[in-house]
This record gives C-alpha cells, sequence and structure tokens, in this order.
C-alpha cells in the first residue's frame, strides 16, 4: 500500500470523475456549483490543485479568466481535454508550495483542504493567501464525512489526521489523508489570517470563503 497523494491522483486521473456521479450527490453537486458561480463573476482566478478541471469548467462560466495549476501533469492533461466556452483557462504544472506568480483576485481550491496534514494548515493558508491581492478572496470546498456515501476512515495519527484507504480499477491502493472539518476548525485556523469568513455546510460538502486579512 502507497501513502504517497500525489501518485494516487496521478494513478487515479482518468477515473477520478466517477466519484462526482453518486446518485445522492446530483442535488448537492448542482447547489455547490450556483454557489461558486455566484462567488466567480468577472474574477481573475488562481486555481490550485484543478485535478481533472472538473470544478474549473463549471467555474469558467463566471470568472474573467483563470490560470489552473496541479502537482500531476495526468491530471492536467485531462482537464486540459475539456471544453471552455469563454477560452479563459490556461493551465500549468506547480508545486503551490514552490509556485512564484502574480498576485490575484481571487483564489479557489477545490478538495485540496481535506489532504493538508492539520499541523501544516497555517502554512498551507499563508501560502494561498500569499496568492491574492490585498483583500483578495479566498475559497475552499471539500468533502464533509457522510455515512453510507463516504469511504470509511481506516484510522488516524497522532496528530488527530484522518486516513482512508482507497482502492483504485487497477488495483493498487493507497492509504489517503481525508480529514473533515467543522466550522470551529475554520474559525481556529483562520484567525488572524481571514476575514469575513462565511462557512457553508451541506450534507456532502462544505465551502468557505474568506477575505486575505
Amino acid at each position: 500500500m502507497s501513502n504517497d497523494l500525489v501518485a494516487y491522483y496521478a494513478a487515479r486521473a482518468k477515473e477520478y470523475e466517477k466519484i462526482y456521479g453518486k446518485p445522492e450527490r446530483q442535488g448537492e453537486i448542482s447547489d455547490l456549483t450556483t454557489l461558486l458561480l455566484n462567488v466567480f463573476p468577472e474574477k481573475d482566478v488562481l486555481e490550485i490543485a484543478c485535478g481533472t478541471g472538473y470544478w474549473t469548467q463549471r467555474i469558467a462560466k463566471a470568472a474573467k479568466n483563470i490560470l489552473a495549476t496541479d502537482i500531476n501533469q495526468p491530471v492536467i492533461d485531462v482537464a486540459k481535454s475539456k471544453t471552455y466556452e469563454k477560452g479563459n483557462v490556461t493551465f500549468q504544472q506547480a508545486d503551490l508550495f514552490n509556485f512564484k506568480t502574480r498576485e490575484y483576485d481571487a483564489l479557489f481550491g477545490g478538495f485540496i483542504w481535506s489532504h493538508i496534514k492539520l499541523e501544516e494548515l497555517g502554512k498551507f493558508i499563508d501560502t494561498a493567501n500569499s496568492f491574492v491581492k490585498p483583500g483578495g478572496m479566498v475559497v475552499f470546498c471539500d468533502n464533509n464525512f457522510t455515512e453510507g456515501s463516504s469511504t470509511p476512515v481506516s484510522h488516524t495519527d497522532e496528530h488527530g489526521n484522518s486516513y482512508q484507504q482507497r482502492k483504485l480499477e487497477s488495483g493498487d491502493t493507497f492509504s489517503v489523508i481525508k480529514n473533515f472539518p467543522d466550522e470551529n476548525a475554520f474559525k481556529k485556523v483562520l484567525e488572524g489570517k481571514g476575514e469575513r469568513i462565511k462557512f457553508i455546510s451541506l450534507k456532502y460538502y462544505w465551502l468557505v470563503i474568506y477575505h486575505k486579512k
């Protein structure tokens, strides 16, 4: 079993979006899409961990332009194959912790927060904030743990990080960090780093919006 998160998503690239096909999640995927479209109108957006472009394709309908980045080239290749009606998306392979770029109006990170170790969240937020203009907007969304729909948690480590065992169609198995924060966790980690914090929790997904302090 591998615990290499980068290798996991590279191997999962072609089957990644099957997770969005779960029948019980369709209503909330539509709701989350609407929320994001209302957040990004005419914004100059940096997207981190864009993956296969599932959410890139949706927010591109509202954003002015998007630079979509990911550490994995295989998922970027899938994202590039999609159609972006406004022609307003460019892609770049990048490790967000070693990435130099200009400041943007807004940053979007979909389904990355849960993969950040609890003890590294402060550094993660500082890095995300560094990519946006003073007072700029930062948006994250990710999964809530939902019994019967989410992959069970296999174990937790000494820091309280939770893990799931993920098996791909190839048969390869990975131990993947997957944390499920609540509103209090956001308030704690964003203290002194963000303001005007808005947290929306649905059954299967959550969305947090704040502005760089």
